[in-house]
């Protein structure tokens, strides 16, 4: 690996180990290689820690830790700090419950543009399918194969249509979608001046939208969003949200709406605090 890493991917995660253990694995197997991982830890236990440290002493990976206390939902914060510790030019953010298909740095790194952000999705597993997920079944690649996820008893969907392998329908589908082309937490990547442009995230923020809210500061400052989602493929595996509550989306909603209405691209709660923040 080079002295510089080219991309820095920039994994989220909160007391999975089991979950993040299979997304690492799936790290070691992409065709693009020049990268660096920076977990953004927003206060795991000492599991965690374990898992990061065998994945260092078994892959030869370039990674960093980045964790702070557990002080309730705090995934803006740790992100702030994580882009700070990054040391490549180029950002992909995505969940510790996300596995990356092979190509999927390399898809990141191919469709990178000056003032642009690439937005990607995820296909969601079923419960079942998330529970036998297994490291021989990402290396083989089995996770990203309609066949067998169908065997598996995935429900058959137009969104089977995310894993397409070929470059023309996954361009005509991206062109076609009506989904918006946004920050999404999972799976997004830009040049790292351009979310340090406007403050990176908002640390008002709890879960629900924030993602979005960085995303739409960044428009506003004159990025354009560029839709990728049947061409940089991840698999979210399955598990539940304690941490969701209504007042925190509310509270998200009118920062949002601040952000829209303003056309906002800074936030004053961001990578750097102003004296009234």
């Amino acid at each position: 690996m080079q002295s510089k890493p080219e991309i820095s991917v920039i994994i989220s995660t909160y007391n999975q180990p089991k979950w993040l253990t299979l997304v690492l694995h799936s790290y070691t197997l992409q065709d693009f290689k020049n990268f660096e991982i920076i977990i953004a830890d927003d206060g795991s236990d000492n599991r965690t820690k374990l898992v990061i440290d065998n994945f260092l002493t078994t892959s030869g990976f370039s990674i960093t830790h980045v964790w702070q206390e557990d002080n309730g939902f705090q995934k803006t914060k740790i992100l702030n700090k994580a882009i700070k510790a990054s040391n490549a030019e180029y950002l992909i953010f995505t969940d510790g419950d996300c596995i990356a298909r092979k190509d999927f740095v390399a898809t990141h790194f191919k469709l990178r543009k000056f003032n642009c952000a690439l937005s990607g999705g995820y296909f969601k597993l079923t419960e079942g399918i998330s529970a036998m997920m297994t490291k021989a079944i990402i290396t083989q690649q089995l996770c990203f194969d309609k066949h067998w996820l169908l065997a598996n008893k995935q429900p058959k969907s137009f969104k089977l249509n995310k894993l397409t392998r070929s470059s023309f329908k996954s361009k005509l589908l991206n062109a076609i979608t009506t989904t918006k082309a946004t920050f999404d937490g999972m799976n997004t990547s830009c040049y790292k001046q351009d979310i340090v442009a406007v403050n990176g995230f908002d640390e008002r923020m709890q879960y629900g939208g924030e993602d979005r809210e960085v995303g739409e500061r960044m428009i506003n400052n004159g990025i354009l969003f560029i839709q990728v989602r049947y061409s940089a493929i991840c698999m979210h595996l399955h598990h539940s949200r304690p941490y969701k509550s209504d007042e925190a989306e509310y509270l998200n909603k009118q920062i949002r709406a601040t952000t829209n209405n303003k056309n906002a691209t800074w936030t004053a709660y961001g990578i750097n605090k102003t004296n009234d923040a």
